[in-house]
């Protein structure tokens, strides 16, 4: 206990750490900056940036220095990028001002030009200064005169590689990118998390360590917004710690073992044991790299000049419940008043008091203190109800396995408490006292210390399944869509997870012209709800239009209330992640959205084309979403049809054939059934500190240089590839015993692992395509030792599930370190 309270006191002492910054506005400032930033990616590389970067060393750090202006000034959006960047070298930047201007030019009497509503004044100043320069910079126009003459022309322009720190920060919006971290209660926490951040470097130059402290994504934000204020930044931190504290973004590799790897290790290690509490959190961990984008060039604003409204009738066709969903980080610290004598291995069982749609199974964690290793899971559910923890003993081996394993009791946490109807606190720590199971409660009740980090509560998006009934079937029996064509009048289900009907659809035609996909409701009652025309189809009510595309990619365009692009692949946030899985890519395709707020696009729903499932981020997608998947589900399936040129769709033909789609064959049945249970289970995994499949398992063993699957939903130790794995490896299905996606040596394309005891999709030294099931490996872990060269989830290493073993050389996530280190 006086542990305990020590710990807590070095909290207490950390937050009496002062910035002469608001940090908490500040930051939500520099979100909004960074989503301009990032809706004009010509500043990111090319022309635009090395003019952006002439213009802010040849106009705007003068114009500043001068300080000539009544009221605020304010920068161009790409003087104010490169400013950004070079501020976030604060060492670089403070012998730069000095240099050049005698001083540090800071941001005090400086509006951002995303906020700045005052630029006239600004603007008619720089027109005096600079009258062959314009004030605001087209980024579309750029002309391509060579500027680097000019640039080592000027009097004063640091020599600092601009160029390369822009290429370092583009990258950092993914990471903050999502709605929870802009929650005001998620940034409050990360304020005071930095301040823990800051005190842990006072502690270590106080005892003169040396050590390289590696911030959460969280920390980082509220770091670089400080920094962000150059004059408080040098005043707070010389105040601090005696020094301009130094921000070191050059090192990008998070391989093991190499320096940010082992600088994440050591800060959660001095984190957990200075202040008690877990350094992870929830929704603040490394997301993967950014995605690649779907087209290098923004979208034309002025194509879309439609109000955006929603036809009321075509909504009530279908009524689903909006649903909310937290991400949640869990670990089992420790326990105390374990009975003395006690023999066995002990772990945690724990689930919801009330299972939801996105968490209906039991999973199981070791106890930190126990087995030395750190075993955090992560998983994602409902915002209700609350977590239930069950003590579990099994017997040791040398005991007779049939014993049934011994149950201690039962605690719960309440996660209404935290998040609804209001967020109030985003991570909790305590220890939870355990009701026996039977007999009377003791006086010294058993406790487990548990900790639990969220995400605040973001709208979940629906998932939905094309199902068609078997007649022959009693109650609810389904199959995929895909497999042998039926005749016109069969009907497609439409069913979410519990395998509710949300809607009834059929293909009805009249020739090869005249197509419908028809509403079928059980009075026998029918609506058309889409038209072919010879070239488009025309979608409720003529509110949409479904047409393909004379390009590659995207292969079709959804136009109504909204422009949707829709391409062949996983792209933008379905992008494959870390050891992501065996499926071929042309199973899928992307709903992107363009828009002025998203002219890159934003990815807003996926098909699955071999399981038939449609994935809608928002309401407006669903229904539009429904009646196109349908469309392009028979498209595909039928080698496509007229106005749908058949030549384009014979690649994704052939690959939906490649991939063992044998007409109502048992094993896709299987694979269908499963996969559309688990969807909602599907765990991204964005942590760099470990996130673990449910027991034992994860997404690459060892040398796994290819994409490997992710674990979903196993029930003991399981992996997407296993050792030596250089192709492609399939998801981890709910497994229930020892599996993983490919054996020993597996170098070629490796099936799903389909529910089978023992089993891996590769058996060892297996160097082609292999079949599904190959009753193999065991143990598993993210990346096994020597030779992982491919893209490894972030994981903690865990007992017997880890994220990365010895010689991972690939993307391999933060990994944190096994004994007793986290």
């Amino acid at each position: 206990m006086d542990k305990e309270k020590d710990e807590e006191l070095e909290w207490l002492e950390a937050q009496k750490i002062e910035t002469s910054v608001d940090l908490f506005a500040a930051a939500k400032k520099q979100l909004q900056f960074l989503e301009t930033v990032d809706r004009n990616r010509g500043l990111y590389d090319g022309p635009a940036l090395e003019r952006a970067i002439y213009r802010y060393n040849a106009c705007w750090l003068p114009l500043l220095a001068k300080s000539v202006s009544e009221g605020p000034l304010v920068p161009p959006l790409d003087c104010e990028w490169i400013w950004h960047c070079h501020r976030l070298n604060p060492v670089r930047y403070k012998s730069d001002c000095e240099q050049f201007y005698g001083k540090v030019l800071d941001n005090s009497g400086v509006v951002s030009s995303v906020n700045g509503n005052c630029k006239s004044k600004t603007e008619d100043l720089w027109k005096r200064l600079y009258p062959e320069e314009p004030y605001e910079l087209n980024f579309d126009k750029v002309d391509s005169e060579d500027v680097s003459e000019k640039s080592s022309n000027l009097e004063k322009c640091t020599k600092y590689d601009l160029v390369s720190a822009v290429k370092r920060q583009s990258p950092f919006y993914y990471q903050v990118s999502r709605s929870h971290v802009n929650n005001d209660i998620f940034i409050q926490e990360a304020v005071a998390r930095y301040k823990g951040f800051l005190y842990l470097i006072k502690k270590n130059r106080e005892r003169s360590l040396n050590r390289f402290n590696v911030p959460t994504y969280d920390v980082d934000l509220i770091w670089h917004t400080h920094q962000l204020h150059p004059v408080s930044y040098c005043t707070d931190l010389e105040k601090l710690i005696g020094k301009v504290l130094e921000h070191d973004d050059t090192d990008s590799d998070r391989g093991k073992g190499k320096k940010l790897d082992t600088g994440f290790s050591k800060t959660t290690a001095q984190w957990e044991d200075t202040f008690g509490t877990r350094y992870w959190k929830a929704g603040a961990m490394y997301r993967g790299k950014t995605p690649a984008p779907v087209t290098t060039s923004p979208y034309a604003s002025n194509v879309l000049a439609q109000k955006i409204t929603e036809n009321e009738d075509s909504q009530k066709l279908i009524q689903l419940p909006e649903l909310e969903v937290v991400e949640v980080l869990l670990e089992v610290i420790g326990i105390r008043n374990l009975p003395e004598g006690h023999k066995g291995k002990l772990s945690v069982v724990f689930t919801k008091t009330q299972p939801d749609s996105l968490f209906n199974v039991e999973r199981r964690l070791t106890i930190l203190s126990e087995v030395g290793e750190k075993q955090v899971a992560s998983f994602q559910c409902e915002p209700t109800g609350e977590l239930c923890f069950q003590l579990i003993s099994s017997s040791p081996s040398k005991i007779p396995v049939s014993r049934e394993p011994k149950n201690f009791g039962f605690a719960s946490l309440s996660l209404k408490e935290f998040l609804f109807p209001v967020v109030t606190q985003l991570s909790v720590e305590k220890w939870l006292e355990l009701t026996p199971s039977k007999g009377k409660t003791d006086p010294k009740p058993i406790s487990l210390r548990v900790a639990v980090s969220f995400t605040p509560p973001n709208r979940c998006p629906y998932i939905l399944h094309m199902v068609q009934p078997r007649p022959s079937c009693k109650g609810s029996c389904f199959f995929p869509i895909i497999g042998k064509s039926r005749h016109a009048k069969s009907s497609t289900q439409i069913v979410d997870e519990t395998q509710t009907e949300v809607i009834r659809l059929q293909m009805s035609s009249d020739g090869a012209a005249q197509k419908q996909v028809i509403r079928v409701v059980n009075s026998g009652e029918t609506r058309v709800l889409a038209e072919y025309n010879g070239s488009s189809w025309s979608l409720l009510d003529l509110e949409w239009s479904l047409k393909q595309v004379n390009a590659d990619n995207p292969l079709y365009e959804l136009l109504g209330t909204r422009l949707v692009k829709i391409f062949s692949g996983r792209k933008l946030d379905y992008e494959p992640k870390h050891c992501a899985n065996n499926r071929n890519d042309q199973d899928f395709m992307t709903l992107v959205e363009f828009s002025k707020e998203h002219p890159y696009g934003k990815a807003v729903g996926l098909l699955d084309l071999r399981f038939g499932s449609i994935e809608a981020k928002e309401n407006w997608m669903v229904l539009p979403g429904i009646v196109s998947a349908f469309i392009l589900n028979n498209v595909v399936k039928k080698g496509g049809f007229d106005g749908f040129n058949a030549t384009t769709k014979v690649a994704q033909q052939e690959s939906l054939k490649t991939n063992g789609l044998k007409a109502e064959s048992k094993q896709i049945k299987l694979v269908a059934t499963v996969e559309n249970k688990v969807k909602a289970n599907t765990v991204n995994m964005e942590t760099a500190a470990a996130i673990i499949a449910p027991e034992k398992g994860s997404g690459c063993g060892g040398g796994c240089s290819g994409e490997c699957g992710n674990m979903v939903k196993a029930t003991a130790n399981a992996s997407g590839c296993g050792s030596g794995c250089s192709g492609e490896c399939g998801d981890m299905v709910k497994a229930t015993a020892n599996a993983s996606g490919c054996g020993s040596g597996c170098s070629g394309e490796c099936g799903d692992m389909i529910r089978a005891p023992n089993a891996s999709g590769c058996g060892s030294s297996c160097s082609g395509e292999c079949g599904d099931m190959v009753k193999a490996a065991t143990k598993a872990s993210g990346c096994g030792g020597g030779g992982c060269s491919g893209e490894c989830g972030d994981m903690v290493n865990a007992k017997k599930a880890s994220g990365c073993g010895g010689g991972c050389s690939g993307e391999c996530g933060d990994a944190v370190e096994t004994v007793g280190v986290a």
